[in-house]
C-alpha cells in the first residue's frame, strides 16, 4: 500500500525522467521495501554505511585541516546531493535516484583527496600493471564488494549494498575532471554487463539523472575550494579575473545561482543537461584558475610531499606483509590487517596488491598517518 503511494507519485515525473519501476534490477534478486522505492533504498543504505561515515575525516582539497571549516569529503558530497536535488526537482527527475547516486559518487575516495588517489594508482601499477585505482571504479567496488550492511537475519551481507544498476551506473560514471564537459546526454545503449570496464566509467551516464550529478560535481567544488583557499589565505577574492566574476559572480553563492539557473534553463524539457557555452567556458576557466592558484599551489605541493610518503610506506610494508601472511604477527597494525582481510571474506585468489589498495583507500587522512607513525616511528 505504502510503496504504491510513492509508485504513485513517480507518475508525476518528467517521461524524461528514470522510473524505478522500470529498473534494471539489483545484482541479487530481494523482497522490495514495503515503503520505499528502490532508489530510496539505495540512498538509505549509501547513508548509513560505514564507508560513508568516514568521508567527514577525507580530504577535499585541504589535507588534515584543523580549522572546523574547511571542506571535508562529506560537506562536498551533501553539497552535490543538495544542487543537484534541486536541479531535479525543477526539470522533474527523479530525485530519490538523484540522491542516491550523489551520496555515494565519493564512497570510495582515498585519503588525502586526489594526491592520495594517484599515489595509490602508481603504487598498484609497479606491482602490478593490469590493475589501477580511480575514485570512480573504486567507488563502484565499494558498493559491490566492500561495504557491508547486517540483513533482516541480522547476519553481515557479503555481496556489498546490492544497489540497482542506475545508481551503481551513476555512481562509477561520475567523474567530473573532464573540464571541457558541459553538454551531457543519457547513454541508454550501453551494456550493463560491462559497468566494471574502464570505458563504462569514462562514457556518459545511463540517465539524465546521474547526467546532473556529474556536471554539479564540479559546480559544487569550484567555488566553494575558493572559500577554503582564502580562508587559508592563498588567494583573495579579487584574484578572480574580471571577466569571470562578471560571468559567474564574485562568491561561492553567486556562482552556484548563476551556474543552477542556467543549467535549469537550457536543459528544461530537453534530452539534454547543459550549460550555455559561456557558462560552461567561464566554469572551465574557474577550474584551471583554481588549478594554477590552489592546487598547484606550494602549501598544497607541500601536503602532497606528506600523502605520498604516507601512503607510498603504508603500500610498502602493508603488502609484504599481506604477500606473505603471517597470522602469528602480534603488532597492532598487522593484527588490524589481518581483521580486515578476514571481516572482507577475501578469498586465496585474491591479489595481496588490491587487498591492500582496497584497505589503505578505506582509511580516513587521520588514521593513515597515525598507522604510517605506528610503522615507521621508533
Amino acid at each position: 500500500m505504502w510503496r504504491d503511494i510513492r509508485l504513485e507519485q513517480e507518475k508525476q515525473l518528467s517521461p524524461l525522467a528514470a522510473h524505478s519501476v522500470d529498473t534494471l534490477g539489483r545484482r541479487l534478486p530481494e523482497e522490495p521495501c514495503k515503503i520505499r522505492s528502490d532508489y530510496e533504498r539505495d540512498a538509505d543504505r549509501i547513508l548509513y554505511s560505514e564507508d560513508f561515515r568516514r568521508l567527514r575525516h577525507k580530504t577535499q582539497v585541504f589535507f588534515n585541516a584543523k580549522s572546523d571549516h574547511i571542506c571535508t569529503r562529506m560537506e562536498h558530497v551533501l553539497y552535490v546531493r543538495a544542487i543537484s536535488v534541486t536541479i531535479g526537482r525543477t526539470l522533474g527527475l527523479n530525485q530519490d535516484l538523484i540522491n542516491a547516486i550523489a551520496l555515494g559518487h565519493d564512497v570510495g575516495h582515498a585519503p588525502f583527496g586526489h594526491t592520495g588517489e594517484r599515489v595509490l594508482d602508481s603504487c598498484i601499477k609497479k606491482i602490478n600493471p593490469a590493475l589501477s585505482f580511480h575514485h570512480e571504479s573504486h567507488s563502484l567496488r565499494v558498493v559491490d564488494r566492500l561495504s557491508e550492511r547486517i540483513s533482516k537475519e541480522k547476519i553481515y551481507e557479503k555481496n556489498g549494498l546490492n544497489l540497482t544498476y542506475e545508481v551503481r551506473d551513476g555512481i562509477v560514471s561520475h567523474c567530473g575532471e573532464n573540464y571541457d564537459e558541459y553538454v551531457l546526454y543519457a547513454d541508454k545503449m550501453k551494456d550493463p554487463n560491462l559497468i566494471y570496464e574502464t570505458e563504462h566509467r569514462k562514457c556518459m551516464p545511463y540517465t539524465l539523472e546521474a547526467c546532473v550529478v556529474r556536471l554539479v560535481d564540479k559546480i559544487a567544488y569550484v567555488g566553494r575550494d575558493i572559500e577554503d583557499a582564502i580562508r587559508a589565505k592563498l588567494i583573495d577574492y579579487k584574484d578572480i579575473s574580471p571577466e569571470i566574476r562578471c560571468e559567474l559572480g564574485a562568491t561561492n553563492g553567486e556562482m552556484i545561482n548563476t551556474l543552477v539557473l542556467d543549467l535549469i534553463e537550457n536543459s528544461y524539457n530537453t534530452e539534454y543537461i547543459r550549460l550555455s557555452r559561456a557558462k560552461g567556458e567561464a566554469l572551465r576557466e574557474m577550474i584551471l584558475t583554481n588549478n594554477k592558484q590552489i592546487y598547484q599551489s606550494g602549501l598544497l605541493r607541500r601536503y602532497e610531499i606528506t600523502a605520498k610518503n604516507a601512503i607510498e610506506g603504508l603500500f610498502e610494508i602493508l603488502y609484504e606483509n599481506a604477500k606473505n601472511l603471517d597470522r602469528k604477527n602480534k603488532s597492532k597494525t598487522m593484527q588490524r590487517l589481518i581483521s580486515y582481510i578476514d571481516e572482507k571474506g577475501y578469498g586465496e585468489d585474491e591479489q595481496p596488491e588490491q587487498i591492500v589498495t582496497d584497505y589503505i583507500a578505506g582509511m580516513t587522512d587521520a588514521y593513515a598517518l597515525q598507522t604510517f607513525e605506528d610503522l615507521y616511528w621508533i
